[in-house]
This record gives structure tokens, C-alpha cells and sequence, in this order.
């Protein structure tokens, strides 16, 4: 109470004329709150609470201008405490892609996929290096071992034999080998249906092609709002459609998601972006930076139950097994980790697994 207190006598010193009513907007995994401020004339602004004790707003600052910058659709910053950790952002209102694809389905899927690889690519072209953090070895290996520690050993209560700490840790290896010999670019790090807000339907909006700018902004607020990027990387090209195809949160038939990555690739090489010329290497890639991306989340929705009691996460996990597992069985490298997978779930099936 005494946060929203502050955060309120902060409103009212920079409205001081103006009467409004605060309401929660939204929460995330982190610390950070959302509230939405509603004015007497009806407009909307949303005010992010981060306590500095816990939260950095700066990086948010910084990587939102980037993207901002790109022509992406990302919240506006109005005034900024940082002292208090409190910013005051534009409202990109309450309907999530899960919301909308959830609603709509199949029928509105094509028009919001399009229009969430055309906003990547604008962030993809706007790459320079030691603008953000890389997304190095230290940094993906630190992710990978976050499911021995929390999803084996935490939530399975399983200790590893000799041979198959060995086999983790091949795996790992063949995994970090192939991420770290992608083209780089800016990453996201949670692009999916979550984190991507649905504003209104997309008009044309050709995307740059090669030797053009990147940051023409006179149609990006049709394409979708963008949310939860303040841990942005410069990294593997494929991480952040690896998050959106293969959603933790929505699924999407192969042969659909095929279609989409098809078409993403085909404008990238139009743009100019460094994706493989050749569709099956960059496939593989994908695959590959997918199943970091799985192992990671595996081990951060276990670790958000065990440690932070949050279980609305348990029902997510058979997907993202499932997403981990059809990977593994396409790649001979990856048998060995498959082997263990079936080793820790021995009586699973390929859907519907039970933890």
C-alpha cells in the first residue's frame, strides 16, 4: 500500500489539476507492476512500478528507445522517477495476441503473425553491436543449467548418474555450439503472445529492403504493441521466433508454423538481414536455439513454483516438453538428450505428459 501511495502523490505532482483513478493493469515474473491511470476526459496512461531495491529501469529506457526508434510499437515514456522507480508510459490497452488468438483463432492467426515478423524484422535491421549486452556463452549456458538445478534435481527430485550428467552435458554443448555460431542481432528474449499487444488491425506496411532505413515510422502503430523488453540481448537471429512460433502459451500446428517461418525468412533475406541462404540451415538453427530456449523455460517455470509459489505455470510445461521433445527426436545430436528425457518421464507419451 505504502508503494501505490507514492506512486500516486507522484501522479498527482505531475497532473496536479487533473483527477484520475488508478487501477492494477498487469504483473509479470518479476517485481515489476503495472497500473492504469484513467483521466476524467478518458484517456489512459499506465504507470510501471518497479521498486529500485529490486528493479533497473534503465535498461528498459535505453532498449525501448532503440526500438522505439525502429518503428516498432513500443510504450511511449512520459516522465520517468527513477529515484522511485516509477515511469509513466503510453497505454497500449488490454488485449494480448493470447487473447485475441484465443478468441479469433486461426481466422485473424495470419494477419497478427504477419504483422509480429514484420515488427522483428524493423528490429532485427536496427542491430548494432555494444548497443546491448551480448548474449554470449556465460550467459546461455547460465540459462541452460537452470534445468538440472530447478526442473530435474528442484521439481523432479532426481539426481543425475555419472553418465547422464555426461550426456546433459554433450548436449549442451552441440546446443551452445550452433547458438553461438548464429548471425547476431537484437533479441527480445520473451517475443510470444504474452508480451505482444493486439492495437488495431495492420494497413499495408512494406517492410525496408536492403540498403534501406530501418526506422520509418509512419505506419508502426498498426503493428502490434510491445511489451517485457528490458532484457534484451545482441544475439542468435533465431531466438525471438523461436519464442513466437513455438509459444509456451499457444499452440500452432507444425505446418503452420512452417508456413509462417517460410515467409519470415524470404522477407528477412529481402531486408537484407544475415539468415542462412540456405532455408534448411536456417530451419536447423531454429531448432537448435528452440531447444535452449525449452531447456531454459523448463527451468524457470520450475523455479517460479518452487521458489516463488507461483504454480500457474505447471500447466505450461507439457507444451513446452512437447516443443523439446519433437526437436530432439529430428537431430541425431540430440538423441542422447532425448534418451535422458525418456529416462526422467518413463511413463510419458509425446502429449500430455504429468509432472
Amino acid at each position: 500500500m505504502q508503494r501505490q501511495q507514492q506512486l500516486t502523490e507522484w501522479l498527482h505532482s505531475l497532473f496536479p489539476n487533473e483527477k484520475f483513478t488508478l487501477a492494477p493493469a498487469s504483473a509479470d515474473a518479476s517485481f515489476r507492476r503495472y497500473f492504469r491511470a484513467t483521466f476524467a476526459d478518458g484517456s489512459t496512461k499506465v504507470v510501471m512500478d518497479a521498486p529500485p531495491q529490486h528493479e533497473d529501469c534503465r535498461p528498459f529506457l535505453h532498449i525501448g528507445k532503440l526500438f522505439e526508434d525502429a518503428g516498432t510499437h513500443v510504450p511511449h515514456v512520459y516522465a520517468q522517477d527513477l529515484a522511485q522507480g516509477f515511469l509513466l508510459l503510453s497505454d497500449l490497452g488490454n488485449t494480448t495476441y493470447l487473447q485475441a488468438l484465443t478468441k479469433g483463432g486461426g481466422a485473424i492467426a495470419k494477419q497478427l503473425y504477419g504483422t509480429a515478423t514484420d515488427a522483428l524484422i524493423r528490429i532485427q535491421l536496427a542491430s548494432k553491436q555494444n548497443e546491448l549486452p551480448p548474449y554470449n556463452e556465460a550467459l546461455l549456458r547460465r540459462e541452460l543449467n537452470l534445468f538440472p538445478e530447478w526442473y530435474i534435481a528442484k521439481h523432479l527430485g532426481v539426481t543425475l548418474t555419472e553418465k547422464q550428467s555426461a550426456d546433459l552435458e554433450r548436449a549442451f554443448q552441440r546446443i551452445l555450439a550452433n547458438n553461438l555460431a548464429q548471425p547476431c542481432v537484437y533479441v527480445h528474449r520473451d517475443y510470444h503472445s504474452r508480451n505482444l499487444m493486439h492495437i488495431a488491425p495492420p494497413l499495408p506496411n512494406p517492410l525496408p529492403q536492403a540498403g534501406e532505413g530501418a526506422n520509418e515510422k509512419s505506419t508502426f502503430q498498426f503493428s502490434p504493441g510491445i511489451l517485457d523488453f528490458q532484457d534484451a540481448v545482441y544475439g542468435p537471429i533465431t531466438y525471438d521466433l523461436a519464442s513466437l512460433f513455438k509459444d509456451a502459451y499457444i499452440r500452432w500446428e507444425e505446418e503452420q508454423i512452417m508456413d509462417w517461418l517460410i515467409r519470415y525468412w524470404e522477407n528477412a533475406r529481402k531486408a537484407g538481414l544475415p539468415v542462412r541462404d540456405d532455408f534448411g540451415e536456417f530451419y536447423r538453427d531454429y531448432e537448435m536455439m528452440g531447444v535452449q530456449r525449452h531447456i531454459k523455460v523448463l527451468g524457470i517455470f520450475a523455479r517460479l513454483y518452487h521458489r516463488d509459489g507461483k504454480e500457474g505455470y505447471l500447466k505450461d510445461m507439457p507444451l513446452v516438453m512437447d516443443y523439446l521433445r519433437r526437436a530432439c527426436a529430428r537431430y541425431i545430436d540430440l538423441k542422447p538428450l532425448l534418451n535422458l528425457l525418456d529416462e526422467l518421464h518413463p511413463n510419458a507419451v509425446q502429449e500430455g505428459y504429468t509432472f
